[in-house]
């Protein structure tokens, strides 16, 4: 019986399938693995595949076992298909020799497959740059060095902090109406990242997808950093600049389906469709309209696990999140699943083959760097996400906590913030069994059709009524709930914290990629800066509060401490208060109701000091709770107690005096 059983009691009528998880993975392990060999032997698929500078020259290889030829060609012969055939090895392999005067760097080129009497074009699939002619739009592969040397800087980088990820889109990271680039990112937004006490980036849409409005979601070429922000040296350039400031890189890594594009993408390379994907209906996904991965072939799993192994060597990537994990673990993608209760993890509808390649992901992962972070994307809770392998786990250091950004959207939507139930709140801030990363929103719900909670609190009123001076029911309403919502997230939601670049100052409206419907407009597809550095508006309040939220978890240590520890809580006053990290976070929701000498229990029998207040002036508030006040504690028969000014839609943030300042080391 595996230890999972064990630290989760509730499992044991499904041993079995817990056993049968891990033979699977013993077994697919095995077939892999040689002799006194490890995963991080078996996945150099890149270092074999693709273009290869020699001596005296290049070699280009590919792995298409359906095809009947492959030729190269490319600006090199003028494009012509078929004058230089590859020669066709073992197990499907396909080669070709060229003299150094032949192809170059920058050379452009495309692989002709035939199949039969059909010949098609298709981007090499391990090429290194894909790139796409601006007045065709076609696609084609650009050949890239891979001897030239990087001048990094950042050998022996690595955190083991508990991850405050700022999530990121390289191309919409800034205010002009276009793509950004790399090296826009690294000069212009880490500096802010670093400021708001952030420690982790998660890069988005960094996989080479010929789709700019799929968000980087419908890959093509999974060993391509995209050409649309720059160079694969400026990509380099900003993880190593990340690194310098102290700040780890994530990648947001999709393994879970791919584009169905076949010039562009991996689909149909050798003219099947079974190459990478499973054959026929099973190998499309229903709501996404993208391929599906056959996980249990040999060489589908070296194709992707050497393309983790790639982005963490080349590009010195500290991890990633793995999307879509949910639809990859069941065979009908949870699509309409309630789970509700543990069969439904256990039953014939799990893909026992993808959990398997998860399993192998990790382990992997965690053999190039044993500092790497992995966060997996699921939302159905799959028992065992983030335990260990060898406990008969799935290997994740942490799981998204995709409920509470739902909970807070219901809230906002379809009850008015009196009748919030606490309770309810705190056990979906709490029900978590695995380490979590929480989050009040994301990209998720910025997307056009949905809104930030900035804009979904204040909606209109934000065009006209977010001036410094200006206090409306309805700015000074959003205003707080918006700082209440995300200080009561970070504190008691996980045991990490994410934010999307922007909404900490609560970005105003919402993301929409240039597409038809919209006039391939570039409006809603940026982030607009200048509305946090203008010194006049309350989007700046609200970026403070940001920074000195993130700067106390941190400085604090808050995540160490596993679960918060519930110390008040009152329906009727809505009040509630709890500890982590020795800080007594608490919060009074109340929209109406201010208290005085409110009681709060602690742990500690001493005076507490504010560290601060949502309604410090400097947040936008009115100042009404005094910065370093004393709040004497109450020995009494119970415990010990505190007794707190605590006004109207504010919360507070207090350190036992003999703390303050001490915690960082």
């Amino acid at each position: 019986m595996y230890r999972l059983i064990n630290i989760f009691p509730e499992l044991k009528p499904f041993s079995n399938d817990i056993d049968l998880r891990m033979e699977r993975y013993k077994n697919k392990h095995k077939q892999l693995v040689k002799r006194n060999k490890t995963l991080c032997d078996f996945a150099n698929a890149h270092n074999y595949y693709g273009f290869h500078r020699l001596d005296n020259g290049w070699v280009y290889r590919e792995w298409a076992p359906g095809a009947d030829m492959l030729y190269l060609t490319g600006d090199f012969n003028n494009w012509h298909w078929l004058d230089h055939p590859m020669t066709k090895l073992d197990n499907g392999n396909w080669e070709l020799f060229l003299s150094g005067e032949t192809i170059h760097p920058g050379s452009r080129v495309l692989t002709i497959v035939k199949n039969g009497d059909k010949l098609t074009q298709h981007i090499p699939l391990y090429a290194r740059r894909a790139i796409q002619d601006p007045t065709t739009m076609s696609w084609c592969c650009e050949v890239t060095d891979d001897l030239a040397n990087y001048p990094w800087s950042d050998e022996g980088f690595f955190s083991d902090e508990a991850p405050l990820i700022y999530e990121a889109h390289v191309g919409m990271c800034g205010e002009g109406q276009k793509v950004e680039t790399y090296r826009a990112f690294a000069d212009n937004i880490l500096p802010h990242v670093k400021y708001l006490g952030y420690n982790t980036i998660q890069l988005m849409a960094i996989m080479e997808h010929p789709y700019y409005g799929s968000f980087g979601y419908q890959v093509s070429s999974f060993f391509a950093a995209s050409s649309r922000f720059g160079y694969p040296d400026e990509l380099k350039y900003l993880v190593n600049k990340a690194h310098s400031m102290g700040i780890r890189v994530l990648l947001d890594v999709v393994h879970s389906h791919a584009v169905s594009n076949t010039l562009e993408g991996i689909n149909m390379f050798d003219g099947t469709d079974y190459q990478f994907f499973h054959s026929g209906a099973k190998g499309n996904h229903p709501a996404w309209g993208t391929k599906l991965f056959n996980y249990d072939k040999p060489e589908v799993l070296h194709f992707l696990l050497s393309n983790l192994k790639f982005w963490m060597e080349e590009y010195h990537f500290d991890g990633f999140r793995f999307d879509g994990v949910t639809s990859m673990l069941y065979h009908d993608h949870a699509l309409g699943t309630d789970f509700s209760n543990l069969a439904m993890y256990f039953t014939m509808n799990t893909d026992i083959e993808a959990l398997t390649y998860l399993q192998l992901a990790n382990e992997l992962i965690h053999q190039v760097n044993p500092h790497a972070i992995t966060i997996a994307e699921d939302m159905s809770g799959m028992p065992g996400m983030c335990n260990d392998i060898k406990d008969g786990g799935i290997g994740f250091d942490y799981r998204l906590g995709m409920g509470l950004p739902d909970m807070w959207i219901k809230l906002i939507k379809e009850c008015s913030d009196e009748n919030w139930n606490l309770g309810a709140i705190w056990h979906e801030l709490t029900n978590r069994n695995v380490k979590t990363i929480a989050y009040t929103e994301s990209h998720d719900q910025a997307l056009v059709g949905d809104k930030t909670i900035m804009f979904r609190l204040a909606d209109a009123a934000m065009y006209t009524q977010m001036r410094k001076d200006c206090h409306t029911p309805v700015i000074d309403r959003a205003m707080a709930l918006h700082k209440m919502i995300r200080l009561i997230t970070i504190g008691a939601g996980g045991n990490g914290y994410l934010d999307f670049m922007g909404n900490e100052f609560g970005h105003p409206e919402w993301i929409d990629f240039p597409r038809v419907g919209n006039g391939n407009s570039y409006w809603y597809c940026r982030r607009q800066w200048s509305l946090l550095f203008n010194q006049d508006l309350k989007y700046q309040c609200l970026n403070y509060f940001d920074r000195d939220m993130v700067h106390t978890a941190a400085y604090y240590h808050i995540f160490d401490q596993f679960w918060p520890d519930i110390k008040w809580i009152h329906e009727d006053d809505k009040v509630i208060a709890f500890e982590r990290g020795g800080l007594l976070f608490a919060f009074n929701f109340s929209p109406t109701k201010d208290y005085s000498d409110y009681s709060i229990p602690v742990s500690k029998g001493e005076d507490y000091e504010v560290l601060f207040s949502s309604d410090d002036y400097i947040y936008g508030g009115f100042g009404r709770i005094e910065r370093k006040s004393h709040s004497a504690f109450i020995p009494g028969m119970n415990g010990n107690y505190v007794r707190l000014y605590m006004p109207s839609r504010t919360c507070i943030i207090l350190c036992p005096k003999s703390m303050v300042g001490k915690k960082e080391d």
